[in-house]
């Protein structure tokens, strides 16, 4: 990330597309729809900690490369910019599974406002990456998953409430979620 001083005066842009969306934990002066172009929304990250264990990992979302992200941009202000990052960064890369990087995000609603943000993209070469998954696959560990952050279930099911809060829809997660529910299995469905 760039720690110019010019860059430290600006405000913050953050992209968030998963728990950040429903539970930023950081104060912010903007909160606005956006989409990332390069990297889409995956369950990719095998969770050691916030939830789950080594031992029984629970399976969150990466920013993978490739297609497009939905999701939101939060504006922090200047003088929080530094708190900011710090909190981020003790929040996100407790296993350092995730690349800091700046990409170009597209507000919506705002005329096709283009602005510079943090995001966290998933490190492929890390050992937690677990890559693209079948959906019983990302069940199990779903299932099973419990850290420090509370269960693995409730994650995807709040960030899945909050995408249609948005009025968006991710196919892959909200099959999962219907699973979780037990609506397919309740009727027999085949995956």
């Amino acid at each position: 990330m760039d720690a110019s001083p010019a860059a430290k005066t600006e405000d913050l842009w953050v992209f968030a597309y998963g728990s950040l969306m429903w539970r930023p934990g950081f104060s912010y002066l903007e909160r606005v729809s956006a989409r990332l172009y390069g990297a889409h929304r995956a369950l990719c990250v095998l969770s050691h900690v916030h939830r789950g264990t080594p031992e029984r990992p629970g399976l969150v979302l990466g920013l993978d490369r490739g297609g497009t992200c939905r999701g939101i941009a939060y504006r922090t202000p200047a003088k929080h910019r530094d708190a900011t990052v710090a909190y981020l960064r003790g929040r996100e890369q407790v296993t350092a599974v995730y690349r800091e990087t700046v990409r170009t995000l597209l507000l919506d609603g705002d005329a096709g406002r283009r602005v510079q943000g943090l995001c966290f993209m998933v490190d492929r070469s890390h050992p937690q990456y677990a890559g693209e998954l079948d959906l019983a696959s990302q069940l199990h560990y779903v299932r099973q998953g419990h850290g420090r952050s509370g269960a693995n279930r409730d994650y995807v099911l709040a960030t899945v409430k909050e995408l249609e809060a948005l009025g968006f829809r991710d196919r892959d997660l909200h099959l999962l979620a219907e699973r979780l529910h037990g609506v397919h299995e309740a009727h027999g469905g085949a995956g």
